[in-house]
């Protein structure tokens, strides 16, 4: 496999860059009609090479959510997109949390979340805060071991300024603090409370690069890793961010080069990553911001930071002006991209949806990120249907 250039090797390859895009540059053409209600097919044929090779709990065991709900096919992508994609996009009944309606390509496929969990960590967050066991002025410092890729947070910052950061900028040093301050497994019960079987969100993001550059020696000698539950997932999680902590951000970001510099197989991704599928994350980003139990101070939090997040300014001019309330985020890899949200519009309509895409021919994925919301943005259009703009009408609060 080509290298990468020098100048993107430097900037580390999973950091999601700050975005400035305008959202009317993507509108994309509406269907001109909705075809007949069907059980839900691949839209996309799965490359071999990115296919999954290691065992998952099955999502229909007791306990589980189970496969998506029959949904009318995806627009096919206004733009081409490779590799693996996987898209939701569904309106919500803000009281049962079923889909209204729903658009969906490969929903029930696993792919890496990248920087997108870290809304995950938000919501555990906001629940120990609401538990009355995280202070939102505790403040904490950066260390040799709790620094992750990219820039970070200095010394002394705040719970709450962590939070704006992750979401905000990012930053995976403030969100690897965050998330072992609540611990591991707070943060992955945000998907097992809601019986998401096929999504792992218990690694830190410095965890999952050591596993990748095959510095863990607790992972490298686990083959079981991608089928562990329960006590002993957390157990096995524990040991490598233990290992992960024991290198120098500058060392593993050399050796994370080195991996990709040589023959990286996409099959790697979905052991090390943290994984959903595009229906159980969007279900996950539903219950957050609908029906999150969090006290009115918590909503508040929620709600400033989750804003910051990006996606808004992607939505189709006649959209953008329909939104009450929108909360989103986004990440990239190697070849991999993903972008989630939920909104609001100004008619009380819910809105969630959720795009992967895993082994892109493209290294450097963010410059798909317009191709990848004509996409978005063609599944709202055939959720929503016809939009004209609405005056203004202040959001309900979840």
């Amino acid at each position: 496999m080509r290298a990468p250039p020098p100048a993107l090797r430097n900037k580390g390859r999973y950091l999601l860059a700050a975005l400035a895009l305008a959202g009317g540059l993507w509108a994309c053409r509406r269907p001109d009609a909705a075809p007949p209600r069907v059980s839900v097919q691949a839209a996309a044929p799965v490359r071999p090479e990115t296919a999954v090779a290691t065992a998952a709990p099955d999502p229909n065991a007791p306990g589980c959510l189970g496969n998506a709900p029959a949904a009318l096919p995806a627009p096919p992508p206004p733009l081409p997109l490779s590799g693996r994609l996987g898209l939701w996009v569904a309106e919500v009944d803000p009281v049962t949390l079923r889909p209204l309606r729903a658009v969906a390509s490969n929903p029930d496929e696993v792919f890496p979340l990248a920087s997108t969990y870290k809304q995950a960590v938000l919501w555990a967050v906001l629940r120990q805060f609401d538990a009355g066991t995280l202070p939102p002025t505790e403040r904490f410092a950066v260390t040799r071991e709790n620094q992750s890729l990219g820039n970070y947070p200095y010394d002394g910052t705040t719970v709450k300024d962590l939070t704006i950061r992750m979401i905000r900028n990012s930053d995976n040093t403030a969100t690897d603090i965050l998330h072992r301050r609540v611990g591991l497994k707070a943060v992955q019960a945000v998907a097992d409370d809601l019986g998401l079987c096929r999504t792992r969100l218990i690694l830190p993001t410095k965890a999952w690069w050591a596993a990748q550059a095959g510095l863990s020696a607790t992972f490298n000698g686990k083959q079981g890793w991608g089928a562990a539950t329960g006590e002993e997932r957390e157990h096995l999680a524990a040991a490598i961010d233990a290992d992960a902590q024991k290198y120098r951000s500058d060392y593993l970001q050399r050796k994370l080069d080195g991996y990709f510099e040589g023959e990286p197989d996409p099959v790697n991704d979905l052991r090390v990553h943290n994984l959903s599928t595009p229906y159980e994350f969007a279900t996950l980003l539903a219950h957050e911001y609908l029906r999150p139990g969090l006290s009115p101070h918590a909503l508040k939090w929620q709600h400033e930071v989750a804003a910051l997040g990006f996606g808004r300014s992607a939505l189709r001019e006649e959209t953008l002006h329909n939104v009450a309330a929108f909360y989103g985020k986004g990440g990239n890899g190697w070849r991999i991209l993903t972008y989630t949200g939920y909104f609001q519009t100004k008619g009380g309509r819910h809105i969630v949806y959720a795009f992967m895409q895993h082994g892109a021919d493209q290294t450097y994925t963010m410059p798909n990120t317009r191709r990848a919301f004509a996409w978005i943005n063609a599944g709202i259009d055939a959720v929503l249907g016809e939009q004209r703009a609405l005056p203004e009408l202040k959001a309900a609060q979840p």
